[in-house]
């Protein structure tokens, strides 16, 4: 992996996308950038569910990417679902080089409580780190500690840390190794 983009789609404050670029850095090892934003997502809305449909958010974000776009992870507030779930935090392409994170259902204020700056951004900086790894052909991870492990409710992303375990940055060491020599 080369680089990350980073593109809001929505309004994300640009505070909160420096500082989740800072930490994609830090764990993937590489350039991270934030793009410029792009229009709200409303394309994807569901009126029935009151939500937005991910996969289609997903795959406007397969279209943008470029051979630049190492890795683009589409940041939004809107509440995403795909059919057979109620909610997800974000999805992303398997072995491919876009994810979407929503940091709607990351806020303490979604659940009625106050609200808290550093959970929130530890959380959405967790999500980032999963959907982006999930590029990388990772998939859940059984170490409920490590980064992959799933996450169902937001009480499964606070358990989690935001680094891979052993066996999952083996995974990404190796695959950076192998495109290092092609």
């Amino acid at each position: 992996m080369k680089r990350i983009q980073v593109m809001p789609l929505g309004p994300v404050p640009p505070d909160q996308l420096a500082e989740l670029c800072s930490g994609l850095g830090r764990e993937f090892r590489v350039e991270t950038e934030i793009l410029p934003a792009e229009a709200d997502p409303a394309f994807a809305f569901n009126l029935t569910r009151q939500q937005y449909h991910s996969t289609e958010i997903l795959a406007s974000l397969l279209r943008k990417a470029t051979p630049a776009s190492r890795h683009l992870l589409g940041v939004t507030p809107v509440d995403l679902y795909i059919p057979v779930l109620t909610f997800v935090f974000g999805e992303a392409q398997l072995q491919g080089n876009c994810a979407l994170v929503s940091t709607h259902r990351l806020r303490q204020e979604f659940y009625g409580l106050p609200a808290d700056a550093k959970l929130f951004r530890e959380r959405l900086l967790k999500e980032a780190i999963h959907e982006v790894g999930h590029t990388l052909s990772l998939s859940h991870c059984d170490n409920y500690e490590c980064v992959m492990s799933a996450s169902h409710g937001v009480e499964w992303i606070d358990l989690k840390g935001w680094h891979f375990c052993a066996e999952c940055r083996a995974v990404i060491d190796e695959r950076g190794r192998a495109k290092a020599v092609i």
